[in-house]
């Protein structure tokens, strides 16, 4: 699995609701991507899996069109890609599913 990563850098402060203001702007931004299974945006983050390299540049390509369309930029410091494990919401994905963060376990353990 190849996965890819971005940190945007935009957010509207000031505004009242402004994250869940900011997640319906990304999820209009990127519809199509998310409804097709190849994009999950959840706020600032937005993750890009494939089981194949064939066309993850081409995605990536898209998605940083339509976020400069936007007035949107990534920071990238904060963007990974083409990684094969990544922690995404308290969660490591990868080639062998979905595993909770090591830390997080630890944690409830001890």
């Amino acid at each position: 699995m190849h996965i890819g990563s971005f940190k945007l850098t935009v957010m509207f402060f000031g505004m009242t609701n402004s994250p869940a203001t900011f997640q319906v702007i990304m999820n209009k931004i990127l519809r199509d991507l998310i409804n097709e299974g190849k994009v999950t945006a959840f706020i600032d983050d937005v993750l890009v899996g494939m089981e194949i390299e064939k066309g993850h540049n081409e995605i990536i390509e898209e998605i940083l069109r339509r976020l400069e369309e936007n007035n949107l930029y990534v920071k990238l410091e904060k963007c990974m890609w083409k990684v094969r494990k990544i922690g995404f919401l308290g969660v490591v994905i990868g080639p062998d599913g979905i595993e909770m963060e090591k830390e997080k376990v630890d944690g409830v353990l001890s």
